[in-house]
């Protein structure tokens, strides 16, 4: 990502040549796929599974996992972007490639050993399987490390047992990145992470979740009764495996985080188009400053989520310039021109880092 700075202007951020050539790439693709059943799907709440076909030849779902491992190669910025763009359109396709790649692929890339990502990561990457997430329990959400599943060695098995809820992309997804106590004395000293097929016997999938929104994305609880997972699909160290789920939602809120902004993109875009239409006189100054704080919004995410380096003088200029733009906004804003000030006001905080 290339970087400029300006003492009149502050801080100048442009993507990358390869981002913006994702950026192009996706929103045609979304444009074009997408939004011609986007509605339909929300309505009825079925899966995308053509779609997330097109998503995966597309190398949507392996985005930055190595070529060596069956994955596109590219950079978390063009990530980023590629999940913005496509939330845009329709948040549940956004949130499918999302999980697969920074919840599924990026563990694996990060801890499994050389066979496990043979196994498992390349076709992940590749979009041949789906996967998904299985951390969250009814008693372990935001305490995370109140996990009830349980993992027991015996032989050359691992046997499973507990449940997980809220689990996204779980009707459809083929391999099941879980985690489970194996030392419940241990508290989070003793979780390890597995590698379960959804395909093994004593795993069962629970009804599909009726959301507020996002409804063609699969929500579901996944049940482990005396699953037997073979003794080598644990992955990263044993008793290591809550290092590994923190490590991954760091990641995952990346997307969620990218997801957010696609969302506000879109709403900011509906928002000025129907005040046009109401009368309201937006120039073309207005325009650009809206999307300039919007630009600022996705710098932000890209760098302080993301993991680029800023220095002091470039977050006090970035500071700087988006208190400006929002002090000539609500300085000069009068009754007829609430609903401009309002957008102008909305997207800072448009893109939170929720929970995963």
């Amino acid at each position: 990502m290339s970087k400029t700075m300006s003492a009149n202007t502050g801080v100048s951020f442009e993507l990358s040549e390869e981002a913006q050539s994702v950026r192009e790439m996706v929103r045609d693709f979304a444009e074009t796929e997408i939004r011609p059943i986007a509605a339909q799907i929300d309505e009825t709440h079925e899966f995308p599974a053509e779609n997330t076909k097109k998503m995966a030849e597309l190398g949507l779902l392996g985005m930055f996992v190595p070529e060596e491992y069956g994955g596109a190669g590219m950079t978390y910025e063009s990530y980023v972007v590629a999940i913005e763009e496509l939330s845009r359109v329709c948040a549940s396709h956004g949130v499918i490639a999302s999980v697969n790649n920074s919840l599924v692929c990026y563990p694996l890339l990060a801890y499994a050993n050389e066979a496990q990502k043979q196994k498992y990561l390349v076709p992940l990457a590749k979009g041949e399987l789906l996967g998904a997430y299985c951390l969250t329990e009814p008693n372990a959400g935001s305490n995370a490390a109140n996990q009830q599943t349980t993992a027991v060695l015996d032989g050359d098995h691992w046997v499973l047992n507990g449940s997980k809820i809220f689990i996204t992309n779980a009707g459809p997804a083929d391999i099941l990145i879980t985690y489970a106590a194996t030392e419940r004395s241990l508290g989070p000293k003793g979780i390890s992470a597995f590698i379960v097929e959804a395909s093994t016997p004593g795993v069962r999938k629970g009804k599909k979740e009726h959301k507020l929104g996002i409804h063609a994305s699969d929500t579901r609880e996944i049940y482990y009764e005396n699953a037997r997972v073979p003794k080598e699909n644990l992955f990263g160290e044993l008793n290591k495996g809550y290092t590994v789920a923190l490590a991954t939602l760091g990641g995952g809120r990346i997307g969620i985080a990218a997801q957010a902004l696609g969302i506000a993109q879109a709403s900011v875009e509906a928002s000025v188009k129907y005040a046009n239409e109401l009368g309201f006189d937006f120039t073309e100054e207005d325009n650009e400053k809206l999307k300039g704080v919007s630009r600022v919004e996705s710098l932000n995410l890209i760098l302080h989520w993301g993991g680029v380096e800023k220095t002091e003088e470039e977050k006090l200029a970035l500071a700087e310039q988006k208190n400006s733009w929002y002090r000539e906004y609500f300085d000069r804003m009068s009754p007829d021109e609430i609903l401009p000030g309002v957008l102008s006001f909305l997207i800072p905080g448009s893109s939170p880092i929720g929970n995963v």
